[in-house]
């Protein structure tokens, strides 16, 4: 999620104007990519307008939703009880840095904007985290806005990047190219990497 204001509805769900404008574009990848059934679990769900929408374009999935902070469980729990979807289970707390995890395993992980505003050792935990979760050919998919090869890939997230900084040494954004040595070192494949509106990537990895 980008440094942004989020709304609030009367019933407590929290609202991210970015999530939904990109929810949309995200889903149509997931469902090139995703497998037909099966326990997706996303990490860092936010507002929780991600998993409500994912599970209502790909009902046949299984979604589990989690996050660290109890501001956001409360969030997806209230999105949940609004939309009122079969197909999500209860969200768990998950700190990607304490593993293992008590998720379970999983046929494919997602996470979402969570890699610039953590320090790297959260990224490394997540991708240990999904090398234990997931089993040889599942999806690792990760989304967001990142470096390539050292290089911002907008004027608007270089500035982005710098803000991010400002707030905090340990964030910023990735390199796609050190996500990739880590996922790899940790039995991934090479990225598949697709452009995404807003200047984003979507960055996608298979267990080897």
């Amino acid at each position: 999620m980008r440094n942004e204001e989020l709304d609030l509805f009367p019933d407590k769900r929290l609202v991210s104007p970015s999530a939904e404008r990109n929810k949309g574009p995200i889903a149509d990848i997931l469902k090139r990519v995703l497998p037909d059934h099966g326990r997706v679990l996303e990490i860092s769900s936010g507002t929780g307008q991600h998993v409500v929408h994912f599970a209502r374009e790909m009902p046949d999935l299984i979604w589990q939703p989690s996050e660290r902070d109890e501001p956001s469980l409360q969030s997806i729990k209230q999105w949940m009880a609004a939309e009122a979807l079969p197909n999500i289970l209860p969200p768990l707390r998950l700190d990607v840095t304490e593993l293992p995890w008590r998720a379970g395993p999983a046929t494919a992980i997602i996470c979402l904007n969570m890699i610039h505003i953590a320090p790297w050792s959260a990224a490394e935990g997540l991708i240990r985290g999904a090398e234990i979760a997931l089993s040889q050919g599942d999806i690792l998919f990760l989304y967001g806005p990142y470096r390539r090869n050292g290089v911002p890939t907008s004027p608007s997230n270089e500035a982005f990047d710098g803000q991010l900084r400002a707030r905090n040494p340990e964030w910023g954004l990735r390199n796609v190219e050190d996500v990739a040595r880590c996922a790899i070192l940790h039995s991934f494949g090479p990225p598949e990497i697709r452009e995404m509106p807003a200047n984003n990537l979507s960055v996608i990895f298979r267990k080897q």
